[in-house]
């Protein structure tokens, strides 16, 4: 028996202006549509540009745990710039979660995911214990009949330590089978007995929730061809399969009937991605909280929640202004994710207070730009003793999960004073120069967090605040010719945490290293980014130029900062220098190097300009490429496909 009595009687009991207040039918079921969603859906799913470049979806989850003690665990999955949460576990030693999350995999996009394990013990801020990384494409391309592995968490200080097991599964979503899984999530919503029948009623008041006429002109055609008996019910399974086929052809929606977002019907790869994304369909299995840029942030407790609501402190990318300040989140370009740098909450306070004030500037017009240097001296002073040598392992404790020991040249035991420990060298072959064979390519002159642009003017509107920064002032007048004046910037910040030796972006001969006094602001964002300070013109400097046989000149301009004691050079004036060669390195403290290109001379990578666009800065390593001159752009390297050897 069909739904068609039923539906007439609940329509028969309502009055006039009963169903003028509650609304028609079909917007009821538009808002039990939204309703019905298990996840919150608020945010945007990435969409694919080039069908190409389509992977495939994954449906990651994460199992079970077996950690070294017991404790309420909680895990995160960075991918990408998303990163998501499991619920916290009970007291235990082998947490299981469960928790599901289906992610979109491109071929030029992130395919590695990171996986961070938490204890949460303490009220503003868990304890990263271990993580592992999982590259889901090889996962997926493996010669394996299961869809489960174990394995190894690592610890964040340093990567040969074990500390746990994780189980995880994945598997490729089947694309019609989700369409299916959908459709048939969908249809259930009006088969009010719930007994896996429709009838024609139900299934025509569901199409014109869609608010899709050419839809509706359809429903007659599916609902006939499934109703073979021609009872006027057909199976909710049936029906399913054939609007999902449907969907295929000729997109029924014109937008998602869980989050509400418009769908280009005529773009149906993205059509099937973000359907797939958005809708749960409900396996049981928790699914993995969202809406997060970082592990860091997705691992905060109830304290950090509160600050967030009372406007003291905020997550965002961008620009790092008052209280968004406290916060400040990079692309990791080797991971293609977003992580957080860390930084002590008390410093951020200060650098807020003294940068981003005219209350606080005027403190350093006033006599605090000496106490600066007379405190950066003195702590260079303290960092050389050998005392000082027993603040490395907080120092690393502190950034275990951004400082890799195992890159390093020598056991922490080698170093005598932190210092020696903070300018450490590291093992060859730890940073890849890329194409030494090409001088026509550039490389990142440092380990750092980068932002890129092509003229002064982009730096101005996307990333330098103050007021009166320029090339000219940057360079000083004897160094600054016209081809410098509207070139290309590329701006190289050191954190305290980072490999402090810089290197050769470019090969050619060093033609002067000329040193420019200067102030020791700092050189984190929160002051770079205020509109009161000049930090790069004002800066104690040392601007080399090079003369380059592929980019001209290209001048390189190391900046003292906050804490830096010196600036040490390891090559002179008239040296031929090969890029990816050791240049230098600070002492204790944070620091910049900045690279100005003359005009036209260098066609920097796009990945590092459309990020710098966002104001957001990419996390680099000394080595990566950075761009290409122009002279090779335009000529292009020949097609060795068509070469023919001759004798």
């Amino acid at each position: 028996m069909g739904h068609g009595s039923s539906k007439e009687e609940s329509e028969s009991s309502l009055a006039g202006s009963e169903k003028s207040a509650r609304g028609s039918r079909p917007s009821r079921l538009k808002q039990r549509l939204h309703l019905h969603s298990r996840a919150k859906s608020s945010s945007h799913h990435k969409r694919l540009d080039d069908a190409g470049d389509f992977a495939g979806i994954a449906l990651l989850t994460l199992v079970q745990a077996e950690m070294k003690f017991k404790d309420k665990w909680l895990a995160c999955l960075s991918f990408g710039e998303q990163t998501f949460r499991t619920n916290i576990s009970p007291q235990t030693d082998k947490p299981v979660w469960n928790s599901e999350k289906k992610l979109l995999l491109e071929k030029n996009g992130p395919h590695v995911a990171r996986i961070s394990i938490f204890e949460t013990n303490k009220m503003s801020r868990n304890n990263l214990v271990g993580y592992c990384e999982i590259d889901l494409l090889e996962f997926l391309t493996r010669d394996s009949d299961s869809n489960s592995e174990t394995l190894d968490l690592l610890d964040p200080s340093t990567s040969d330590k074990i500390v746990g097991k994780i189980c995880v599964s994945c598997s490729v979503e089947d694309p019609i089978e989700t369409e299916k899984s959908f459709a048939r999530r969908i249809l259930s919503i009006v088969d009010y007995n719930e007994d896996g029948n429709l009838s024609f009623s139900e299934f025509s008041d569901l199409i014109n929730a869609f608010g899709n006429q050419v839809a509706a002109n359809k429903k007659e055609e599916i609902f006939k061809a499934a109703d073979k008996n021609g009872d006027g019910v057909v199976s909710m399974d049936e029906l399913a399969a054939l609007l999902a086929i449907q969907q295929e052809k000729e997109p029924l929606m014109n937008c998602c009937p869980v989050c509400g977002e418009t769908l280009k019907v005529s773009d149906k790869l993205n059509y099937m991605i973000h359907l797939t994304l958005c809708f749960d369909e409900g396996t049981g299995k928790q699914v993995m909280t969202g809406g997060f840029l970082t592990d860091k942030q997705a691992s905060y407790g109830w304290m950090f929640k509160l600050s967030e609501w009372a406007h003291v402190s905020s997550y965002d990318i961008g620009l790092n202004s008052g209280s968004s300040a406290a916060h400040i989140v990079v692309f990791d370009r080797r991971t293609k994710r977003l992580v957080e740098e860390l930084i002590d909450e008390k410093i951020v306070l200060s650098m807020r207070a003294i940068y981003q004030s005219k209350l606080g500037l005027g403190l350093l017009d006033t006599g605090a730009k000496e106490l600066l240097q007379s405190i950066s001296e003195k702590q260079g002073r303290k960092m050389n003793s050998v005392e000082s040598a027993k603040d490395i392992p907080k120092f690393v404790e502190f950034f275990k999960d951004q400082i890799n020991l195992a890159d390093v040249k020598h056991p922490l035991e080698h170093f005598k004073t932190f210092n020696e420990f903070f300018v450490r060298e590291l093992k060859p072959g730890a940073r890849p120069i890329a194409r030494m064979d090409r001088d026509d390519v550039a490389v990142c002159a440092a380990d750092s967090r980068l932002m890129a642009f092509k003229s002064v003017d982009e730096s101005l509107r996307f990333w330098i605040k103050g007021r009166k920064f320029s090339i000219l002032g940057l360079l000083g007048k004897d160094q600054c010719s016209s081809g410098f004046i509207d070139g290309s910037l590329v701006i190289f910040r050191l954190a305290p945490q980072d490999y402090h030796r810089f290197h050769f972006p470019v090969s050619g001969t060093i033609q002067k290293i000329v040193n420019i006094p200067g102030c020791l602001y700092t050189v984190n964002p929160i002051a770079v980014n205020s509109k009161y300070c000049n930090v790069f013109t004002e800066n104690k400097r040392v601007v080399s130029i090079i003369s380059t046989a592929e980019f001209g000149k290209v001048a390189f301009v190391a900046i003292g900062a906050t804490m830096v004691g010196s600036v040490t050079f390891s090559k002179k004036e008239g040296d031929h220098i090969k890029k990816g060669e050791e240049f230098g390195y600070f002492s204790f403290g944070g620091s910049t190097v900045i690279c100005v290109f003359e005009k036209d001379a260098i066609e920097i990578d796009e990945d590092l300009l459309a990020n710098s666009a966002r104001s957001l800065e990419t996390l680099v390593s000394v080595g990566m490429k950075l761009g290409v001159s122009k002279k090779q752009a335009k000529t292009g390297l020949p097609n060795l496909e068509k070469c023919v050897l001759q004798d």
